[in-house]
């Protein structure tokens, strides 16, 4: 190991090492966890990569009955908006849509199986500068935009009656998606722009009129996210019961 005073590191030789040994340890671990299953309930640890979206919309409605049904699983959650390996990461599983799934993994459906995104803004802000009529008219608009971090930009989309609009909106905010959005959705209200998140973030604030709905009938409806893990033959005794608790109720 190379160390210093603020870090340890594998050695070239380390590294390899621990390449060759990768695949020996990842079969001892699934053979240790077998035994799991001669408890009367599974046990250990759980740890999920999930986006910010997901730890916010999803999983407050099953984490709290999951860990009331299995008292001696410990959850780690940790919530990212850049697609990582899970496995590299030191994590179980990872929640992520469709379009960024990994050809190789198991999917399952977890949350909502739909979802829109909503575009919204305040009412000072629409009396201030009128209301859209078109996504087009938001390229004359004040935008709040969302930035990932690799760097690219969150293009908008709208859709309605097979017309589809994609554009990249330009004003005087970018926001780290996931990270910073709650500044993105305070600086809405205040009337610094328009802002397009998902639906049930925006909610709260649409039910109490702080801000207002934009553009409606084209809000683009999407299909909702899914837990994915390798297909291993033996999964973690706490993966299989956080799997099969999600699944369909019989």
């Amino acid at each position: 190991m190379n160390r210093t005073t603020r870090s340890v590191a594998p050695t070239e030789a380390g590294a390899r090492l621990l390449e060759r040994l990768g695949p020996a340890l990842g079969e001892v671990e699934a053979a240790l966890d077998v035994m799991n299953g001669f408890r009367d309930r599974p046990a250990g640890t759980l740890r999920l990569n999930v986006p910010v979206s997901a730890a916010r919309l999803v999983l407050p409605a099953i984490v709290p009955a999951f860990l009331a049904a299995y008292p001696e699983i410990r959850l780690e959650v940790l919530a990212e908006d850049s697609f990582v390996d899970v496995l590299a990461a030191g994590c179980d599983a990872g929640i992520r849509y469709d379009e960024r799934l990994e050809q190789d993994m198991i999917a399952v459906p977890i949350g909502p199986r739909h979802q829109r995104f909503a575009t919204v803004a305040s009412p000072a802000y629409l009396h201030r500068h009128g209301r859209p009529r078109h996504p087009n008219d938001l390229l004359h608009h004040a935008c709040i935009g969302g930035r990932f971090a690799s760097g690219a930009t969150l293009p908008w989309e709208f859709e309605r009656d097979g017309e589809f609009v994609r554009i990249n909106p330009a004003g005087p905010l970018i926001v780290r998606v996931g990270g910073a959005t709650d500044l993105a959705v305070d600086a809405a209200i205040a009337g610094v722009g328009i802002l397009t998140l998902f639906e049930d973030w925006l909610k709260p604030h649409l039910d109490t009129g702080t801000v207002e709905p934009v553009l409606e009938s084209w809000w683009q409806r999407f299909s909702g996210p899914y837990l994915y893990y390798p297909g291993r033959r033996y999964l973690p005794a706490p993966l299989r019961a956080f799997v099969d608790f999600i699944g369909p109720k019989r």
